[in-house]
């Protein structure tokens, strides 16, 4: 259950009752604009295509699984997320504006305040967003849903998210109090069995010794 539980944090947004009547107003977007939506950690992105309809990377097992397509066409359930984030697949897909939303706030063309790139003309984002529909590989740091709608709306394929998120981890391991630790409990593994060889004392010092060099 555990890698369930723990990716439950970074992808499913839990619905309280207010969120669950939440209305949209469909005539605030324009096609082509960019949609974001918090989830508990990460946001999710989408471009939005007119007529109640956005385009979204979400991860989904179920086209591994299934060739029947209305099935596949169905909300995508927090299994086949978890699932499809596992296997590193994902569905590029068109959606309603409620089922993207998941009932959260949308916020709309966020990225034009931080992106250095000018956004694209808005047909050209959704073209570029519906040329790219179906199955495709998945990785939650090389390629998301954020990955994609900043390929769409201004020709680089980036994650702001993605990069705060591993310069968050970095900031952890290439620490000196990590080096002091991993020094620490390197000496104690060795003590605890006994085994203190030129094998086992070489790592044991390096690794500390590079953490700190690069901290």
């Amino acid at each position: 259950m555990f890698p369930f539980q723990f990716l439950n944090l970074f992808f499913i947004a839990a619905k309280g009752k207010e969120e669950k009547e939440r209305k949209y107003d469909i005539s605030a977007y324009k096609r082509g604009d960019l949609l974001a939506v918090p989830r508990t950690i990460f946001t999710h992105f989408g471009i939005y295509l007119g007529d109640n309809k956005v385009a979204h990377l979400i991860p989904d097992i179920l086209p591994v699984l299934s060739k029947n397509p209305n099935a596949i066409k169905k909300t995508v359930t927090n299994h086949r997320l978890i699932l499809g984030v596992l296997a590193k697949v994902a569905s590029i897909r068109v959606d309603s504006v409620e089922d993207f939303a998941y009932g959260a706030e949308i916020t709309v063309n966020q990225r034009d305040k931080v992106c250095s790139q000018w956004p694209l003309n808005n047909e050209e984002v959704a073209r570029r967003a519906e040329k790219l529909l179906g199955s495709i590989t998945y990785s939650i740091l090389w390629y998301n849903c954020e990955h994609y709608v900043m390929h769409c709306r201004y020709g680089s394929a980036t994650s702001f998210q993605t990069a705060q998120f591993c310069n968050i981890v970095r900031g952890i391991i290439f620490s000196e109090r990590s080096a002091f630790l991993t020094a620490i409990l390197g000496l104690g593994t060795m003590l605890y069995l006994g085994s203190v060889t030129a094998y086992t004392t070489l790592p044991t010092l390096l690794l500390p010794f590079a953490l700190w060099i690069a901290s």
